[in-house]
C-alpha cells in the first residue's frame, strides 16, 4: 500500500501499533494513579504488556505468510522473551534481588530450548 515507508502495509502492523499506544497509555495512566511509583516500572511493564500482545499476535497469525515473514513459533518465542525480561525488570526493581530476574530469564530460556529440540526433534522422527 504504502511501500517502504514506516506507514503499515498490512492490517496487523496497524494493529500493533494501536495496540503498543494502549499498553503506553495504561502504564502511564497507572503511574499517574500511584499504582505504578517509578518511572522504570511504566518501562518495565510496557515490555511485559507488549511480550503478551506479540503473543497474541502469533495465534492469530494468518495462514498465508509472506516469503521472508517469521513463522509462528518464532513470534511467540519473541512475545515469551519480551515478557520475561520485562517481567525479570519489574521484579529486579520490586525485590531489589538481581538474582531473582537472572532465575526467572534462565528458566524461560531453558523452556524455550526445550520446546525447540523437541519440536526439531520431532520432524525428523516423522
Amino acid at each position: 500500500m504504502f511501500g517502504k515507508s514506516w506507514t503499515p502495509t498490512r492490517p496487523l502492523r496497524l494493529l500493533s501499533i494501536g495496540v503498543f499506544m494502549l499498553i503506553v497509555a495504561i502504564c502511564l495512566t497507572a503511574y499517574g494513579a500511584h499504582y505504578i511509583t517509578r518511572v522504570d516500572e511504566v518501562f518495565s511493564l510496557t515490555i511485559a504488556l507488549y511480550g503478551v500482545w506479540v503473543m497474541i499476535l502469533a495465534g492469530i497469525k494468518t495462514s498465508n505468510q509472506e516469503r521472508y515473514e517469521r513463522i509462528t513459533f518464532s513470534t511467540f518465542a519473541s512475545g515469551i522473551l519480551l515478557t520475561a525480561i520485562g517481567g525479570a525488570w519489574f521484579l529486579n526493581i520490586q525485590t531489589a534481588q538481581w538474582v531473582y530476574s537472572l532465575a526467572l530469564v534462565v528458566l524461560v530460556l531453558g523452556i524455550l530450548v526445550v520446546i525447540a529440540a523437541l519440536r526439531s526433534w520431532r520432524q525428523f522422527t516423522f
